[in-house]
């Protein structure tokens, strides 16, 4: 019944609009999960902390020749591997314009096996742009004097590449961060639900701003971004929080109309309109104004347009039923629909947007957004990557925990059998190397896991260098200071 009612949803969309080793011998340098031996390890941080202490040419040579080295070692030691690809999600922070600061990350990245970066550009309402640069609305996570025109984004792509790794740059998506709120010239752009209530208290950490996806003002703020972030060239662009909030406990459910974030002025009208008769448009917004209706409402509708035999909208069969309870039900998945489609479109404009570019998009998600809970509730977040354009990658977070790796392979299975092409899934995974933390196995064990149960997987990511290695972003954080 459940998968029966997202069918539903999704038809109203559419009317809308280890194997531990390699199969060859690993070269010496390197372990089965391409990570480099320490021996080689030290030697290039020696190198690099001798090339950055002076302006000898000949260190600065010698530490390049390993970096080259190194690459081409990673290149070797994948090409082997049924794990063609392992990147890491990585944010960069103002204390990275020390000198060396960047490069001592990525070669740590190159070190522990990963050959692609997801460079974080946006997010907390902050963007990794130059300040002297910066033309969209949100400001420069680089903010300090002295370091207006550091753009450190286009180094770190460069950087990376000269290192052999893979670099994309991922974004928020509807989430604008908590900056954006406080802005008097874009409180109509925010995304409400039948409360009236913004999404800055609804999330327990008060951080996050949710856009209403129909509002042309936050599509061009964001066209806006998304063209700065493309000039810099990176080798793809992956979209974050395309979705609705996810508030705790019974808030994390979506069951009536007023759960749903559709009553920003854009997604209210651009609900309206889809009424296809006067009935319609008169039933839809009694519906979203009381949150139901009654059997005093139909009457009445009937009443004020007599000529019209039933209400009708996008997707509604003119033999449909036309009792009360049928109307209810029918007007329930036709409002979830509709803020599924706001996503859906928000979405689509943005990785057209990449596509001129000749760029790959990608979609991180989570594998249970879309999922119907209860009798007739929805996962709040109302994410229908079932939906996302076929020919993007999928990047699932599955983060499920249970002990082991079988419910993690589940969740990416999932999302193989609502997919075309297997090599477009690319689960994230969270963990540690090495050890397991509570019920979340470590690394190796969950990507053994999907080894074995998810074939045709050969591309994984880990969420995140801070999580992986606390104490080195601990130190870039907090160890420089601005004066």
């Amino acid at each position: 019944m459940k998968k029966y009612r997202w069918l539903i949803v999704t038809v109203a969309i559419v009317s809308i609009v280890c194997q531990f080793v390699f199969s060859t011998p690993a070269i010496s340098a390197n372990d089965a999960y391409c990570r480099f031996d320490q021996s080689q390890v030290n030697t290039k941080t020696q190198l690099r902390d001798r090339a950055f202490a002076s302006n000898n040419s000949q260190s600065r040579r010698e530490y390049q020749e390993i970096v080259q080295r190194h690459a081409q070692m990673l290149r070797d030691c994948r090409s082997r591997n049924w794990l063609k690809e392992q990147a890491i999600w990585l944010r960069i922070y103002p204390c990275d314009v020390v000198d060396g600061s960047v490069e001592r990350v990525l070669d740590q990245i190159v070190n522990l096996g990963y050959n692609t970066v997801y460079l974080e550009v946006f997010f907390d309402g902050r963007v990794l742009l130059p300040k002297n640069a910066n033309n969209t609305i949100w400001s420069s996570v680089i903010d300090q004097p002295g370091y207006e025109n550091r753009d450190l984004y286009a180094e770190t792509l460069q950087k990376g590449r000269e290192r052999g790794l893979k670099m994309y740059a991922w974004l928020f998506a509807l989430n604008y961060g908590y900056s954006y709120s406080l802005r008097g010239d874009r409180q109509d752009v925010l995304a409400l639900n039948g409360k009236g209530e913004n999404s800055v208290y609804y999330v327990d950490d008060q951080s996050q701003t949710f856009v209403d996806p129909y509002n042309s003002v936050a599509r061009d703020d964001y066209r806006r971004l998304l063209q700065a972030v493309l000039q810099r060239r990176p080798d793809g662009v992956l979209f974050d929080y395309i979705r609705y909030p996810r508030g705790s406990g019974p808030y994390s459910v979506a069951s009536k109309v007023k759960d749903l974030w559709i009553y920003g002025r854009a997604s209210r009208q651009a609900l309206l309109a889809r009424a296809q008769n006067n009935q319609g448009r008169w039933l839809l917004e009694r519906y979203i104004d009381q949150g139901s209706i009654n059997a005093n409402d139909v009457n009445q509708m009937r009443q004020l347009f007599p000529n019209e035999s039933m209400p009708l909208w996008q997707g509604r069969s003119p033999n449909a039923a036309n009792n009360l309870s049928a109307l209810q039900l029918d007007l329930w998945y036709f409002t979830v629909a509709h803020a599924a489609q706001g996503v859906i479109d928000f979405l689509n404009i943005a990785v057209n947007q990449v596509r001129q570019m000749g760029i790959p998009a990608g979609a991180v998600f989570f594998p249970e957004g879309n999922q119907p809970v209860g009798e007739i509730g929805f996962d709040s977040r109302v994410q229908p990557w079932d939906n996302f354009p076929s020919d993007i990658e999928f990047h699932p977070m599955s983060y499920a925990l249970c002990g082991n790796a079988s419910c993690i392979a589940r969740q990416v299975q999932s999302v193989i059998d609502n997919t075309t092409n297997v090599n477009n899934v690319k689960p994230v995974l969270a963990g540690l190397w090495g050890r397991s933390e509570g019920q979340r196995p470590s690394l190796e064990i969950q990507m053994e896991g999907i080894r074995q149960a998810n074939r045709g997987i050969t591309s994984i990511s880990h969420f995140a260098y801070s999580w992986i290695e606390p104490q080195h972003a601990r130190e870039r954080r907090n160890s420089c200071s601005f004066n």
